[in-house]
């Protein structure tokens, strides 16, 4: 196994790797957006585009792409926030030949109450790969 913590994205909030490569499968925790500067976009839209960005790098570090994702977990604190998310995961998937397998649920929040949405991905290294 091997860690996949990318210096292009915060580092993590703990004692945790962004991603874990273990053969052919990489795991991403969940990705908040915080940028490396401390900020967070405004809106779910833009901080479900933000948190899709997070998971290429992580992928990327293991020669990973979106292409390689089995599926996608996200979470979002508001209803009214589906739809914001939705947008921004199609945008993500839209050039895909085969679309990940897909969950969405309401949470009652994250550490921090300006994070509105959470994701995660799965992915198996393609033989091609």
């Amino acid at each position: 196994m091997k860690s996949l913590t990318p210096d292009t994205i915060a580092a993590p909030f703990g004692h945790y790797s962004h991603g874990i490569s273990a053969g052919p499968i990489a795991v991403t925790s969940g990705q908040l957006a915080l940028r490396p500067d401390g900020s967070i976009p405004e809106g779910v839209e833009a901080q479900a585009d933000y948190c899709f960005d997070a998971l290429r790098a992580i992928l990327a570090e293991d020669g990973l792409n979106f292409s390689d994702v089995l599926k996608v977990s996200a979470y979002v604190t508001r209803r009214e926030d589906m739809k914001g998310y939705m947008a921004a995961r199609d945008r993500a998937c839209a050039d895909l030949k085969v679309k990940p397998a897909s969950t969405l649920m309401i949470v009652s929040g994250f550490t921090r109450p300006e994070f509105l949405v959470e994701i995660e991905a799965i992915a198996l290294r393609s033989p091609s790969s």
